[in-house]
């Protein structure tokens, strides 16, 4: 995999998931990131992520916090104790970017904010990842991911969600602020200011068709006679004719869009016939059909999965990491330090103290 990104280094101050996948997309790309964590107990997905164990698609006895952070460096360092803050500046005087996800306030009280963090180091790239950004009435609420889509109005009806899409979002979009710094900077010489808001990360997925609008005979699921389950999406007239032809209907061809008494019409005749035999029959039929037909896997199915198998030997997926190993809590704080320019005397003193 290229790793363009060789020779820039990013700290970590986030906790979480968020920030931690921001940080993971840049260090699969090459950068080094050195995640700096609480002396005292670290960051809270090393709990959490020993609870949670993924069902299907890596080893399930990998914790979410060895997805998240393998091939990153961990250093504890208490960011209350304003003796922390010489450590820091140490940290990212030898920075490109540094990532947090505090409430404003909390940053603020920290000295971790953009202000004053690039008053003393104006080449650094500061990026900031909170729940509702710096202004507004909810800027302090505290929340998480299940909060973010309900104000987004993306669990109306109420349900419980599925994919983390507010966290992920954000992520994502902090990773690409950060390479579009990089690049800006490249032309100014000058850091900048990068924000993202987990609750507009997930309002943008209100701002576009979902499946329910979509649904009809052409794009809908269907359970077959041994009880599994096929996805269809024949959006494209082509798609739909291959479709209605191959099952004996071409008369549906017109009946694509149709809507109200006629389209449930159309939908229970195809959800008859899909009903009629079990899946593998349906999936050997259009093996060769070019319809846009599949099955709708189980989690084990899913680690089973041909194609993902057939790839797994050649690309290394970017959340999985499953060759590189996270850090223990605080293992590479010494050797970091050293590098910044932190002696032992000084880190002796900061660890009799609890500092690091």
């Amino acid at each position: 995999m290229s790793q363009p990104l060789l020779g820039v280094r990013v700290i970590d101050l986030t906790r979480l998931l968020p920030g931690a996948y921001a940080t993971l997309l840049l260090a699969n790309l090459g950068a080094e990131v050195i995640k700096v964590e609480d002396p005292h107990g670290g960051d809270g997905m090393r709990g959490l992520g020993a609870r949670l164990k993924p069902s299907h698609y890596v080893d399930p006895t990998t914790s979410y916090f060895d997805l998240l952070n393998g091939g990153k460096r961990s250093v504890t360092l208490d960011l209350r104790h304003a003796d922390a803050t010489p450590v820091l500046d140490a940290l990212l005087a030898r920075a490109d970017a540094v990532v947090d996800s505090f409430r404003p306030s909390t940053a603020r009280r920290l000295g971790v904010d953009a202000g004053t963090l690039r008053a003393r180091h104006p080449r650094l790239i500061c990026a900031s990842i909170t729940g509702f950004g710096r202004t507004g009435p909810y800027t302090e609420v505290a929340a998480h991911d299940i909060n973010y889509q309900a104000l987004a109005g993306l669990l109306d009806p109420p349900a419980m969600p599925g994919p983390l899409i507010g966290d992920i979002g954000a992520a994502m979009q902090t990773a690409i602020g950060i390479l579009a710094a990089l690049i800006e900077r490249q032309h100014t010489g000058e850091g900048s200011v990068v924000e993202v808001q987990i609750h507009e990360a997930a309002l943008a997925w209100s701002m576009f068709p979902t499946s329910s609008d979509l649904e009809s005979a052409c794009y809908t699921m269907y359970e077959t006679a041994d009880g599994e389950w096929l996805a269809l999406g024949a959006l494209e007239s082509k798609f739909w004719r291959g479709f209605c032809e191959r099952i004996g209907r071409a008369d549906l061809i017109p009946l694509q869009h149709a809507t109200g008494e006629e389209g449930a019409r159309v939908m229970a005749e195809v959800r008859a016939i899909l009903g009629s035999r079990p899946r593998a029959e349906w999936l050997a039929m259009f093996a060769d059909a070019d319809v846009c037909l599949t099955p709708i896997h189980t989690p084990a199915e899913v680690a089973v999965d041909p194609h993902l198998v057939s790839r797994r030997g050649r690309v290394k997926p970017d959340i999985t990491n499953e060759r590189r190993i996270a850090p223990g809590l605080g293992a590479d704080t010494d050797a970091v330090l050293e590098e910044s320019g932190v002696g032992s005397d000084q880190r002796a003193r900061l660890r009799s103290r609890g500092l690091i």
